[in-house]
């Protein structure tokens, strides 16, 4: 079975966001960024929510760590 990739922009970065069957869960993967920073949820609202909680997280480990995202 292929999987469906979609793409969703949360604050000017690009997440793939596929839907796992095992959980019933929708999930996202930021794809610009120099290391991982996923997110789950389980309808797109709480999953953009998310994103954005996820990519906030992310970019301020980066700032703290004088790493470019």
């Amino acid at each position: 079975m292929s999987k469906t990739v979609n793409i969703l922009s949360i604050r000017s970065h690009h997440a793939a966001v596929t839907y796992d069957l095992t959980t019933g869960m929708l999930r996202g993967e930021f794809l610009d960024l120099n290391g991982g920073a996923d997110f789950y949820a389980g309808d797109i609202p709480t999953l953009k929510a998310e994103g954005a909680k996820s990519l906030a997280a992310f970019l301020d480990v980066c700032k703290e760590n004088s790493i470019n995202p």
